[in-house]
């Protein structure tokens, strides 16, 4: 496997553009095209800031050979593999949020249903709307607690 190769599926497996590499090293998308295309090899600054923009050694960029080509096929499995596995814990959560969600509400209809047939009388009526609200207000807050708790919390496995 030889440089430009090398370097095509590194930038391919963290799922960067040309242009987004380009910017990465302050230089133009036509510099990172020609080094794919094996027209000019860039200089060897370049080359150090490339091995740590992919975490790579520099031997792993310019020595060619075949155990490369399937360590960053490998990488760039166990890398889809990370990205399914968000998705997966994503909608997971998601899921939980909803079921929480439709439990919270109806432990709110509940609570209303027992209040107005137990709690109050017709002259309560007047009293019983803005506690009905309120209580809507308690319900719709634990929510945005418990959908937030879920997402800013980082890996909780």
């Amino acid at each position: 496997m030889e440089f430009s190769e090398k370097l095509i599926a590194l930038r391919k497996g963290r799922e960067l553009t040309q242009e987004q590499l380009a910017e990465q090293l302050n230089v133009s998308r036509q510099s990172v095209s020609k080094w794919e295309s094996g027209q000019v090899i860039p200089e060897v600054e370049k080359i150090i800031e490339l091995s740590k923009a992919f975490n790579v050694t520099l031997d792993y960029l310019l020595k060619p050979s075949e155990i490369d080509e399937l360590s960053v096929k490998t990488d760039m499995l166990e890398q889809q593999q990370k990205q399914l596995l968000a998705k997966e814990q994503t909608r997971t959560k998601v899921y939980k949020n909803i079921l929480y969600s439709a439990a919270v509400y109806l432990v709110f209809f509940a609570v209303c249903f027992l209040e107005h047939y137990f709690f109050f009388s017709f002259e309560w009526e007047a009293f019983g709307k803005p506690v009905i609200f309120a209580e809507f207000f308690i319900a719709t807050a634990i929510l945005i607690v418990i959908w937030t708790k879920s997402f800013t919390n980082k890996r909780k496995n």
